[in-house]
């Protein structure tokens, strides 16, 4: 048997999200976002931010979303900042720059940027007599998880917020797989903080118990000019823009984002465990569901057959870091598989 632990969205949907939608298959209701459902769903993830006033538009997917957000808050002659290793620069075909946004690609530690980099490279930039010839930093671009499965500290968050505040830029974060950030060890990153401190974020539903859909959450109005018209302009808007809310709003009642969420760690954590026991190396410290581990290439071609996995980067000639991705609906059983495997 195969076990498959390539990423987080390997599954169809959590139950209770299908259920929901199977219930409801019969009804009408009005299109493109504008229905009651959709309207519940904000109002509970607006609660859940503690943003009563914010603005939420539900979109179906991770690079979609990344690419019509970060379009509608750069002008033509800006670039977005972003890691190196960030999921827009390293793993979405250039749909960014393809419409026509420079990524300004900046050193990382362990997936994330820093504050002082930031303000560096802003601040060398306008230092620039030729400036006004160059792409210019237009925004700052985080993922929470990073691509490497780490996490900002509050802290580091604030920082960010900071510089960008000081610099007049408007900082994002990628949340698509945020729920398994929110209920990660020894994280102080809330919903609530980082709907204070981001001027848009997105809560990943994808990867976290929908069939799709990503909810976009702008905390203060005014900050995107024409949003719905860009959204309707790059195709995102869904017609059917129920099912999206129907699933938002079935993840956000009675806590159920979170809880589901909190499967994929402890399932992370199982496996952390046994492999530290049996003396493996990892990539960088694992704190959420994403783990890359260290594999000998003899041990790396034996499992390939038997498990699945992202092969990450290699270390040096004879070593090479895989990923392994848990999720809300990884079954322990398979997880024990694993553990004997490795």
């Amino acid at each position: 048997m195969m076990l498959h632990f390539e990423s987080d969205y390997l599954e169809g949907a959590h139950p209770l999200v299908l259920e929901r939608l199977v219930r409801t298959n019969m009804e009408q209701t009005s299109g493109y976002g504008t229905d009651v459902y959709c309207e519940s769903a904000r109002e509970k993830i607006r609660k859940a931010c503690g943003v009563p006033e914010a603005d939420v538009h539900f979109m179906v997917g991770g690079t979609q979303t990344n690419a019509t957000m970060i379009t509608a808050m750069l002008c033509p002659y800006e670039g977005v900042i972003a890691a190196e290793s960030g999921h827009i620069n390293q793993h979405e075909a250039g749909a960014v720059e393809a419409g026509g946004h420079k990524i300004l690609a900046l050193p990382h530690v362990d997936g994330k940027l820093s504050a002082k980099d930031v303000d560096c490279y802003v601040s060398d930039f306008y230092a620039n007599p030729s400036w006004d010839a160059m792409v210019v930093p237009g925004m700052v671009y985080i993922s929470h998880p990073t691509e490497y499965g780490t996490l900002y500290t509050l802290s580091e968050l604030q920082e960010l917020s900071n510089v960008c505040r000081r610099h007049h830029i408007p900082l994002f974060l990628d949340g698509a797989r945020l729920g398994y950030a929110l209920v990660a060890h020894n994280t102080d990153v809330t919903l609530r903080a980082i709907a204070s401190l981001c001027d848009v974020f997105y809560i990943g539903g994808t990867k976290v118990g929908a069939l799709f859909g990503e909810a976009v959450v702008i905390p203060h109005l005014g900050k995107i000019r024409q949003l719905p018209s860009i959204i309707k302009q790059r195709g995102v808007l869904l017609a059917k823009g129920r099912l999206l809310g129907l699933q938002f709003d079935t993840l956000f009642t009675d806590g159920l984002y979170e809880h589901i969420s909190r499967n994929a760690i402890a399932m992370a954590d199982k496996i952390v465990a046994a492999l530290k026991e049996r003396g493996y190396h990892f990539l960088v410290p694992p704190q959420t569901n994403q783990l890359f581990i260290v594999l000998d290439n003899e041990r790396l071609n034996r499992l390939s057959s038997k498990i699945g996995f992202e092969i990450w980067e290699k270390i040096d000639k004879t070593h090479t870091a895989v990923r392994i991705v848990t999720s809300w609906a990884t079954r322990e059983e398979c997880v024990d598989e694993l553990i004997k495997m490795l």
